[in-house]
């Protein structure tokens, strides 16, 4: 072996070590902070408020959508919000957001109720924009697509995680539900600040990165709207969709104890199932890092997304001909919406910058499909709450998602078709190729000189 090829292997050592220790840092700080926010924002779900109202109305509920409104406001202030901020604010936001969290949490335990269901808005409004703020540190580099399944996977765990923890809180330590919360948010406080300057301290993009999923830049209101407008169709599809998917997935994880008898399993069932999800998902979504071509990359996430679908309808309006037991029922429940819902909260609107090399950011498309899924999530709930309150959860839960697996199907082939007409028009080339000598014809909209 000669000189050159020891050091040509030596650099590609070098640099495999680097992207390594890199993954470690940035996923790793990344999926235990969205992991943290969790643990401020869902442990009341593993409560069941049997005993509380609000004004003859199912008090669960009602806390449900006074967080989720401030949600929905907290999204809706996001898409402006996150569409600017800029990287030297990061950190400053998340604490902010965490600090008001926390506050909201030792409200809702010191108020009574029903006053305390004011304190939910807070907390939903103060996390609202967590998700965006915490993917900017790690859009726009070759590894994002790992990066993003770490993640996107801790939405997961955490989810069920969080409710497991509550229900031993308020089991084990005799806790009671309104301050069970509060208990769990001062543990994961100052952990989740920890984090979060991990993450500040991260290195920006560099120019390997940008080469390969472009520059990401802030968009101002006149730039957003240039951006929906030039790809209306598309988006239009995928935003109302998304809806629906987001719209189930918060049934799912806020009812979840009333859609199974949960008293006939361990409190850490949800954690269990989860974890296995987690895995799952995070093997598919990290395994994308290996698909270059940006076009092939979300060709294979449709195909994902829309195979889940059709598996969710079935096991949905077919529970009780396929005699699933409620352990199976719920493991390809979960995994078949988190591959649809994880998919564009991560790594396809990524991929989708990259691939027509769009200047913008991801955080513009996650909160906009944020706001417009949770306000579909209000709107449900609230007609739930005054059409039919006495509601059977499990049958309305797999009604529902077997609809919503058959509408997405549609909606999701027509946007394959067009997302690949539009790439030939874009481009002049019928199939994606393995390399690109020169980057996309830009939209002069979207890409003003600078």
């Amino acid at each position: 072996m000669n000189m050159n090829n020891f050091l040509q292997i030596n650099e590609t050592t070098r640099k495999r070590l680097s992207d390594f220790l890199f993954i470690l840092w940035a996923g790793g700080a990344a999926l235990l902070s969205y992991s943290l926010v969790y643990a401020l924002r869902k442990p009341f779900t593993a409560a069941s408020f049997e005993n509380a109202e609000f004004f003859d109305m199912d008090y669960k509920v009602v806390v449900t959508i006074s967080q989720i409104l401030g949600y929905v406001v907290s999204k809706f202030i996001g898409i402006k919000l996150i569409s600017e901020l800029q990287s030297e604010e990061r950190f400053k936001f998340i604490l902010t957001s965490v600090l008001l969290a926390e506050a909201s949490l030792i409200l809702f335990g010191l108020l009574s109720t029903p006053f305390n269901v004011a304190a939910m808005f807070l907390n939903g409004l103060s996390l609202g924009c967590m998700w965006g703020v915490i993917f900017s540190f790690i859009e726009g580099r070759r590894v994002t697509d790992i990066l993003a399944s770490l993640l996107g996977v801790s939405m997961v765990i955490s989810s069920g995680t969080a409710k497991s923890v509550g229900l031993y809180v308020m089991n084990h330590l005799h806790v009671s539900e309104f301050w069970m919360p509060a208990l769990i948010g001062a543990v994961a406080l100052p952990l989740l600040l920890l984090l979060g300057w991990a993450l500040n301290k991260l290195p920006e993009p560099n120019k390997e990165d940008i080469a390969m999923k472009s520059e990401r830049e802030t968009l101002n209101g006149k730039q957003r709207w240039e951006l929906f407008k030039s790809f209306m169709p598309f988006l239009s599809m995928l935003f109302i969709a998304n809806i629906a998917i987001v719209v189930l997935r918060d049934i799912k994880e806020d009812f979840l104890v009333n859609i199974i008898d949960v008293s006939a399993y361990s409190p850490w069932l949800f954690a269990q199932i989860d974890s296995v999800v987690t895995l799952i998902i995070l093997g598919i979504f990290g395994l994308m890092v290996l698909v270059k071509d940006n076009l092939k990359a979300l060709s294979v996430l449709f195909g994902l997304i829309i195979a889940g679908m059709i598996v969710m309808s079935v096991v949905s309006f077919g529970q009780q001909q396929l005699r699933l037991s409620p352990v199976i029922w719920l493991f390809i429940q979960s995994l078949c919406l988190y591959i649809a819902y994880l998919t564009f909260q991560t790594i396809f609107f990524d991929r989708f910058i990259a691939c027509f090399r769009i200047r913008g950011n991801v955080g513009f498309f996650i909160v906009t499909t944020d706001f417009l899924g949770y306000t579909g999530t209000v709107l449900v709930l609230v007609l739930k709450e005054f059409c039919n309150p006495d509601i059977d959860w499990a049958v309305f839960y797999n009604q529902f998602a077997g609809y919503v697996g058959i509408f997405c199907c549609v909606t999701f082939v027509c946007s394959f078709v067009y997302l690949h007409q539009r790439f030939r028009k874009e481009t002049g080339v019928t199939a994606p190729v393995k390399r690109r000598s020169k980057p996309l014809r830009r939209m002069p909209s979207l890409l003003p000189d600078r």
